[in-house]
Parts: structure tokens; sequence; C-alpha cells
């Protein structure tokens, strides 16, 4: 208790994870749900993969509040449209690049469709100790190169040597038969702009 005789309650955060088939009004029922229920949103990232409705949302909400609990709210008051949810508690973990400097590059790949892939080129992130802070993938299918494409966002710390990993991964996408290119995110977003 402090001394002006309210109880102070920590404050925790969770992840939660939402499924389901694409329809109107999904975000607005579970955003309904985490106000109400007293939480705040602190980040969002939501897309649409074919016809399937996915998203992730980290909260912070009251030191009472379970991951149960949580989950139950949610499901009971968004029934109407049967999704599905998994909540975890966020707790301290360890980040590999924390504290070392990283630049933000955008590496963009495309080829015939085949297996392994993204496990080609991720691989290659991993054994470079290179995050991959987003990924944006379409694969329709066929030979067209074209029509397959990945978007890595990755985080490459200064301490990478950056013409060492440009190698490995031009090496890996004539394996694996795939166009690469890596730029600069700022480069990126510059070009995308003026075309």
């Amino acid at each position: 208790m402090s001394g002006n005789g309210w109880c102070l309650i920590a404050m925790k955060k969770f992840i939660i994870t939402v499924l389901g088939e694409d329809r109107p009004g999904i975000i607005a029922s579970v955003t309904k749900v985490l106000h109400d229920q007293d939480y705040n949103i602190e980040e969002v990232s939501q897309t649409i993969l074919q016809n399937q409705f996915a998203c992730f949302f980290i909260v912070a909400g009251r030191g009472k509040n379970s991951t149960a609990r949580l989950a139950a709210e949610l499901k009971e008051n968004t029934a109407g449209f049967e999704l599905f949810f998994h909540v975890r508690e966020l707790g301290t973990h360890v980040n590999l690049n924390r504290g070392q400097k990283c630049e933000p590059y955008v590496v963009t790949t495309r080829g015939p469709d085949r297996k392994g892939l993204v496990a080609g080129i991720t691989a290659v992130f991993a054994a470079h100790h290179v995050n991959v802070a987003q990924l944006r993938a379409v694969f329709r299918g066929g030979a067209e190169p074209g029509d397959n494409t990945m978007i890595y966002e990755v985080d490459i710390p200064l301490s990478v040597d950056l013409n060492e990993l440009r190698r490995a991964l031009s090496e890996r996408a004539k394996e694996l038969d795939l166009q690469i290119s890596i730029q600069h995110r700022n480069i990126f977003e510059t070009m995308n702009r003026v075309l």
C-alpha cells in the first residue's frame, strides 16, 4: 500500500494472437473487449492471409489479470466471429541483438515456387545473427518470378561483415533459383516512393 492509502497494483503485459476467417468488425469487437476489461493496447500487427484474419496485440493490464481469464473474456465476447485466441504473458526475454547497433535492410527475393524458400534464406540470416523483424511472402505457384515474392525486413548488426552476408545470400539465392535484392531500408523506401 502506498503512503496515500492507494494500493499499488503491478501492470502485466500480454501478447494476444487472434486467428479466424476474415470478415468486417473483428478488430472492433476484439478491441472493445480489451477496452471494457481495462487493457491498454501498446502494439498491433494485423494481416490477411488469403481469406484468414491474423492479428497480434501487445496489451498491458492490471496484475490481477491472468492469461486464462483474458482468453475467456475474448472468446465469450466475440463468439459470433468464431475466432481462435492464444494469450501469453510477456516476461523478460533476452534479445541477442540487444545492445548492438543495427542497420535496417530490406531483402527481396523472386523466383519459381518450391519448398524450402523461406527456410533457405532465413538459415543464412540466422548464421549471421541477423534478426528478421518482418516477413511478407506471396506464393502463387508456377515458374513466373513475379508471382512468388518474399520481402524480409531485417536488422543487421554493425558487427556483421555486410559483404560476406551479401555473398552468402547471393549463393543461397542462386541455389534456390531466386533473384535477390539487398537494400538499406532508407534506399528501398525512397525508390518505392519514386516508382
